[in-house]
C-alpha cells in the first residue's frame, strides 16, 4: 500500500507551532482610544513636518495613507507598550531610507515630556 502524501505532524511540532502562533497576538495591534488619539495628534502637531523613510510624519498619520506601520509603532510608544529604543529600531528597520533620527527624537521626546 502506498504511503500517504500528507506530512506527519509530531506532538513536539505542534507545541512549537502553538508557541509561534501564540506570539502573533497581543502587541501586534496598536492601542486605540482617546489617550492614543491625543498622543498621535500631538505627534502630528509637533513632529508632522519631519520625515521617516522619506515621507513626512503628517502624511504617515493621514487616514488615507496605506502605511500602518508608523501609526501602530507610534501608538504603542505613546501607550508605553514599547520603549524609545525599540521604537527607533523598529522604524529604522522598516524605513531604511532617509534620515529618520530627527523625527524619532521628536516623537520620543513627546513621551519623555509626559
Amino acid at each position: 500500500m502506498p504511503r500517504a502524501l500528507t506530512p506527519i505532524i509530531r506532538p513536539g511540532g505542534l507545541l512549537i507551532l502553538g508557541a509561534i502562533l501564540g506570539g502573533c497576538g497581543g502587541t501586534l495591534v496598536a492601542p486605540e482610544g482617546p489617550a492614543s488619539n491625543a498622543f498621535l495628534d500631538k505627534v502630528d502637531d509637533r513632529c508632522g513636518k519631519l520625515s521617516v523613510g522619506g515621507q513626512p510624519i503628517n502624511y504617515l498619520l493621514d487616514v488615507n495613507s496605506n502605511d500602518t506601520t508608523f501609526l501602530d509603532e507610534t501608538a504603542k510608544l505613546g501607550a508605553g507598550m514599547i520603549d524609545g529604543q525599540t521604537y527607533a529600531n523598529d522604524l529604522n528597520s522598516f524605513y531604511p531610507t532617509g534620515n529618520n533620527q530627527a523625527a524619532i527624537r521628536c516623537v520620543v521626546g513627546l513621551v519623555d515630556e509626559g
